[in-house]
């Protein structure tokens, strides 16, 4: 009996996150600068703010794709000039790669194309709940990673 409540608890947790994932991300994608999808976004937006070059696979992990599926968008980002795909200079099997200044400017585009999203949310739901809500989330996807079930 005292599984019921933890379940739909956790269901009604999962169905939030769930549902507020699809509604931002169909937000982002439509105002995101002609061209640029919410993956290319992501791996912009990653590169820029860790200030170094990662690997295909090191990226693959953090966003959680397959290697291909990165490998397909890091394409898409060369062929647009917003990334530098280089070899390693230590492992000529791998590459690295950068973001490019083109790629900033795109960035820094898209950002102010979505700023005003972004800004409505946090006056509708306050500093503080928002920064309560990134706790919770931040601790959610730390927990998610460590005990993935598959």
């Amino acid at each position: 009996m005292g599984k019921a409540p933890t379940n739909s608890l956790a269901i009604a947790l999962f169905g939030e996150v769930l549902a507020a994932d699809h509604m931002i991300r169909q937000r982002l994608s439509r105002v995101l600068p002609k061209g640029m999808e919410l993956s290319h976004f992501s791996v912009l937006n990653h590169l820029a703010r860790n200030a170094a070059e990662r690997s295909p696979a090191q990226l693959a992990q953090t966003f959680g794709v397959t290697r291909g599926a990165m490998t397909n968008t890091l394409a898409k980002l060369e062929w647009a000039g917003y990334v530098h795909i280089r070899p390693d200079w230590d492992d000529a099997r791998r590459k690295m790669v950068a973001i490019s200044p083109a790629g900033r400017a795109a960035l820094d585009q898209a950002m102010s194309s979505i700023a005003p999203l972004i800004d409505t949310a946090l006056s509708d739901l306050g500093e503080e709940e928002v920064r309560r809500a990134i706790s919770v989330m931040r601790a959610l996807r730390i927990k998610s990673s460590v005990t993935d079930p598959a």
